[in-house]
């Protein structure tokens, strides 16, 4: 028997800045009222003036609820000592979120409806009850107001309506999808230590930075901008720039072309060494938009926030199933995924230097924000008398991907000899041995590894080279990816097979089409694709158009008067990116299972916390380092070692 649950609460606690983990636990939270449903029954209520319902508190078998963190963590949290029923275990729990997500679908339950067609329209009462009954007035007390707690009553009871006909209308998750998800609650239940004191004393010296980059904006700009946050930025900088350098400006967002100054345009304008494209004082205001919008500030701020008063602790940072398109988890709160890499070199001289306030800038860092960028991994530290294993795979992509084509053996063979791939590259591009490879030629051997995997051509290898300071006329940058193909001459076959396959999946419905280790599946209405590890994924409401295969893409947001979600275009080198993604992340998932104490994970980096490290990386990379019963034949490579803190 499955109960469908739904809980409407209100605290003093701010649910958005403190995270549902110190939300449930904060002593203010009370339940509204929990509405209810067995199977197909009728949706109930129940208020806590009533006793609380006894089918509910022995209940035993699946509970199914959206976000079902959040009604697990008030269950365990508020109810259960409240009213003395037993501890539901975290397996019966079912997330229909989840179950969205997995489905290629939206995540919210608002928008999963809205997405299958049941209304494009938006209705934002609850929102509105929300604010008029769960969180204190001005004056600090709660509103009583029985006319608005009947209307929550009902707007809770359509939230069960709704779940479960949109989770009846999905596929079910699987049983390993299952495990893996649980897998991934426990990990968000564990949370990882928060540097607090640092991550306080970054806030502070974070608002100082503020000030003095919105001073020198407004001088550069002679009073134009005051701020890099200003509506007026793009216009400002796209007036300024040269013709190439408003190209780079001009980006696809929600299946719309717009002019951005987005991380990737800002990383892009910076790397411009031509001041007629990009000049200085244009560049500085970039630099200090890029400065501020990095966000590092935030996210301390944000980490600070959501840490546990009594250990330190942050919890509830990764969203299984995230990146809808693969399956990929992405993170939330915390949102270890859009850390810098970069890490400070002496993060606990950094360290203590602004514990104590001491100046940091120039002796860390060119700015403040330099410096804080570079602390952001450092902050999260180990408990007392532990230590933090990292380990990540080496190219895991640049595997995946030959392996998933069924005809790249020649390149896995490269992996296998332990030879540096980046070089080959260079040796085949400049026609020389690889032992006389330079460095420069290794670093354009890189470039074309990360570009032209996915069917990159020279637009991807010219964006790649400017992330990684090469910068070569058009007639070169073709030369470069020509190169690439033939020394990899599996890679157009497969991404025209990959084409070719969803293309007459579609035309064909309810025929199996295979290409490489994938099979496309058109059930008239959902393109389907199974991966070798059996796990499938869609291309929702999938169709043949003028511009050839258009599906629903679920990460972009419909304009309120929207009539039909907004569609994307799949092509041969998206198609074959998200197989080889979501393939690692399944890598990822198998490698997830067999380990304890698992504090962190970021596409293809692990991280424990142990008290024995030298015992926890050897198991790691023996683990990482083995493929999965379904991946025979691809190569695996691990490398692991000890930190005190993530990142050093």
């Amino acid at each position: 028997m499955t109960l469908w649950l739904d809980f409407e609460t209100r605290s003093r606690c701010d649910l958005r800045s403190r995270g549902v983990y110190n939300y449930a636990q904060d002593p203010s939270t009370e339940v509204l009222c929990m509405s209810y449903a067995f199977d197909d029954e009728d949706v109930v209520t129940w208020t806590p003036d009533q006793p609380f319902p006894t089918r509910v508190a022995l209940h035993i078998g699946q509970i199914r609820a959206h976000n079902a963190a959040f009604e697990r963590l008030i269950i365990w949290y508020v109810i259960c000592p409240d009213f003395g029923i037993p501890e539901p275990k975290l397996e019966q729990f079912y997330c229909t979120a989840t179950q969205a997500r997995a489905n290629c679908a939206p995540g919210s339950l608002e928008d999963v409806g809205r997405f299958a067609g049941a209304s494009m329209k938006k209705d934002h009462r609850g929102a509105a009850l929300v604010r008029a009954l769960s969180i204190p007035q001005g004056d600090g007390v709660f509103r009583e107001d029985p006319k608005l707690m009947l209307e929550m009553i009902q707007y809770c009871e359509q939230d069960v309506r709704s779940m479960r006909a949109v989770s009846k209308s999905m596929r079910e998750l699987d049983d390993e999808e299952l495990a893996d998800y649980y897998v991934n609650e426990r990990i968000n239940d564990r949370g990882v230590m928060l540097d607090v004191p640092l991550a306080r004393a970054a806030v502070k010296y974070a608002a100082q930075e503020l000030d003095d980059i919105q001073v020198v904006v407004r001088e550069v700009t002679g009073g134009v901008l005051t701020s890099v946050r200003s509506p007026r930025m793009r216009e400002w900088v796209q007036e300024r720039v040269g013709p190439e350098a408003r190209k780079l400006m001009q980006v696809w967002k929600d299946g719309v072309e717009k002019t951005s100054i987005d991380k990737t345009v800002r990383a892009n304008l910076l790397a411009m060494e031509n001041p007629d494209e990009v000049p200085p004082e244009v560049a500085e205001v970039v630099q200090c938009a890029d400065d501020l919008w990095a966000s590092s500030v935030a996210k301390f701020s944000r980490a600070a926030a959501l840490s546990d008063d009594q250990d330190g602790r942050v919890r509830g940072a990764f969203v299984f199933c995230g990146g809808s398109a693969t399956g990929r988890a992405s993170s939330y709160g915390l949102q270890v995924h859009n850390f810098p890499r970069r890490c400070a070199d002496e993060p606990e001289l950094v360290r203590q230097a602004m514990v104590r306030g001491h100046q940091i800038v120039p002796q860390y860092g060119r700015r403040v924000t330099d410096v804080l960028k570079g602390m952001l991994r450092p902050a999260l530290i180990p408990a007392p008398g532990k230590s933090f294993v990292v380990a990540d795979w080496s190219s895991i992509e640049a595997r995946v991907t030959p392996w998933c084509s069924g005809a790249g053996d020649d390149k896995l063979t490269l992996f296998r000899d332990g030879a540096d791939v980046y070089k080959v590259n260079a040796a085949a591009t400049f026609r020389c041995r690889v032992e006389d490879v330079t460095k420069d030629q290794r670093q354009v051997g890189k470039v074309q590894e990360l570009a032209c995997g996915f069917a990159g051509g020279v637009g991807a290898f010219a964006a790649m080279g400017r992330v990684y300071g090469l910068s070569l006329p058009e007639s070169e940058a073709r030369k470069m990816v020509d190169a690439w193909r033939r020394a990899n001459p599996w890679s157009v076959p497969y991404w025209q097979e990959l084409e070719i396959a969803y293309t007459r999946a579609i035309r064909n419905p309810k025929t199996k089409m295979k290409a490489g280790r994938v099979t496309y599946y058109f059930d008239g209405l959902h393109l389907w694709y199974a991966l070798p590890s059996g796990r499938v994924l869609c291309y929702p409401f999938a169709r043949i158009e003028d511009e050839g295969v258009t599906y629903a893409k679920a990460s972009w947001k419909p304009a309120a008067d929207a009539k039909e979600w907004p569609r994307a275009r799949l092509w041969k080198g998206l198609a074959c990116e998200n197989i080889t993604q979501a393939t690692a992340a399944d890598i990822l998932r198998n490698a997830l299972r067999q380990l304890p104490d698992v504090v962190l994970h970021v596409h293809d980096e692990i991280v424990v916390e142990t008290d024995q490290p030298e015992a926890a990386l050897a198991e790691m990379q023996r683990v990482m380092a083995t493929p999965p019963a379904w991946a025979e034949g691809l190569p695996l490579g691990a490398e692991a070692s000890v930190m005190a803190r993530y990142g050093k």
